[in-house]
């Protein structure tokens, strides 16, 4: 696939559904393009649309990611760790998972602190872990909340097939998150992709 289809599915994962006009401004090409470029990608399964009215004039076409296009943004675990997880509670019993969670959560916990120990404030620590979680293939972001705080939006989970068999690998990274970025924060998950949300993202407020 070309460039431009690529950056299409990007913004459309990153930003949510969106009008051809917005998806060709943010790719710097024309709308035509951008129209051309979404017929294709809906001709391959990877996008939709849907019409919405706005008063008077035409409705506004707005276009989303399917399941397949979803598919497009890895999930680096994948079918194994689904079974092996399966596997551990069948023999092992629900304590075998809660075991590997706490490992897990202790190993991530050693490398945030580590990383966030040079930050200078609050919106600083926001910052440094949202970029620890870019790295771990997140699409992780920072930005200003609109009553204030700020808020940790994750626009990919890499984990979600793992998270969907295990649920507490999500109770873990809210608590996680709570403890590395210290009692003058409070965490609150705002979206959660397994609850049907099309992302996860968490509300940091000073507490």
């Amino acid at each position: 696939m070309s460039p431009t289809p690529e950056r299409l599915l990007y913004q459309l994962k990153s930003r949510g559904p969106q009008t051809a006009a917005t998806l060709a401004a943010a790719c710097a090409i024309t709308p035509m393009g951008a129209h051309k470029q979404l017929q294709a990608l809906s001709a391959q399964g990877l996008v939709a649309f849907h019409d919405e009215a706005q008063g008077v004039g035409r409705p506004r076409r707005i276009w989303t990611l399917t399941d397949a296009g979803h598919g497009r943004f890895p999930d680096r675990h994948g079918d194994l760790v689904v079974q092996l997880l399966r596997h551990a509670a069948q023999r092992l019993g629900p304590q075998a998972l809660d075991t590997l969670i706490a490992a897990r959560e202790e190993e991530a916990e050693h490398l945030y602190r580590q990383r966030l120990s040079h930050a200078s404030d609050l919106a600083q620590r926001v910052q440094v872990l949202a970029e620890v979680r870019r790295q771990e293939g997140y699409m992780a972001r920072a930005e200003p909340a609109a009553g204030g705080g700020w808020l940790l939006v994750e626009d990919h989970c890499p984990i979600c097939a793992a998270a969907t068999q295990c649920q507490g690998l999500c109770r873990s990274e809210l608590a996680l998150f709570q403890r590395c970025l210290g009692p003058d924060a409070r965490v609150e998950r705002t979206e959660h992709l397994l609850a049907g949300a099309r992302r996860c993202a968490y509300l940091v407020s000073p507490a």
